[in-house]
C-alpha cells in the first residue's frame, strides 16, 4: 500500500507562529521554510493508506475526549548536550499536552521515541553552537498565551509539512479540513 509520512501537532497561533519561524530563520534553522511551528505530539511517522484511515478515526476519539486548554510560552531551554536543540518553554500547558500527546500515541500509529515527551516549540534545531547560543539568549525573556481548542495532522509533500486536518478538542463542532499549507 502506499504510505505517507505524517505528524500530528498543536500549531501555534499567529502572531506568534511567525514570530518564532521568523526567529528560527534568523539562526540558521533551514527547517523554518518547511515546518509549521508547533507543539509536536506525534513526530515524522511512515503509515500506509489502512493504517492512516484507522490513526485518522482515532485522532477524531482522542480530540472528543479532551477538552481546550491554556498554554503560556516562557524563556528558552535547551535539550544539549543530548541533543543540539533550542526551545521555547511551555509554562502552561504542560500536563495538557503530556495527556493529549500520551493518547495520540496510544492509537495504531506507535514509533520509536528516542526520547521522553516534552512539550516545547523548537526554534534552533540542527545548527552550529554560536546559533544555539544565540537562540538561547535572544529568546530568553520571550512569553507568549495563547488557547489550545485544536490539534492538527500535518502531512508532508516532498519536503514541506503541509496542515491536513485540524481535530477540534471537546465539543469543538466536529472536523474541520483544511485547505492550503
Amino acid at each position: 500500500m502506499p504510505s505517507s509520512v505524517v505528524a500530528t501537532a498543536i500549531a501555534v497561533p499567529e502572531p506568534y507562529a511567525t514570530d518564532l519561524r521568523d526567529a528560527r530563520y534568523r539562526f540558521g534553522d533551514r527547517a523554518a521554510l518547511v515546518t509549521p511551528t508547533h507543539v509536536t505530539l506525534l513526530g515524522p511517522t511512515d503509515v500506509d493508506a489502512a493504517t492512516r484511515a484507522a490513526y485518522e478515526r482515532h485522532l477524531e476519539r482522542v480530540a472528543a475526549g479532551h477538552e481546550p486548554f491554556d498554554v503560556q510560552l516562557r524563556g528558552t531551554a535547551t535539550f544539549r548536550p543530548v541533543s543540539p536543540v533550542v526551545f521555547v518553554a511551555l509554562a502552561k500547558g504542560i500536563s495538557d499536552c503530556e495527556q493529549l500527546a500520551t493518547a495520540v500515541r496510544s492509537g495504531p500509529v506507535r514509533r520509536e521515541h528516542d526520547f521522553p515527551y516534552h512539550p516545547h516549540v523548537t526554534v534552533a534545531q540542527e545548527v552550529d553552537g554560536d546559533a544555539l547560543d544565540r537562540a538561547f539568549a535572544e529568546l530568553a525573556g520571550y512569553q507568549a498565551r495563547f488557547h489550545v481548542d485544536r490539534f492538527t495532522l500535518y502531512e508532508r509533500i516532498g519536503e514541506v509539512w503541509s496542515p491536513h486536518r485540524d481535530y477540534p478538542l471537546g465539543d469543538g463542532g466536529g472536523l474541520a479540513e483544511v485547505t492550503g499549507g
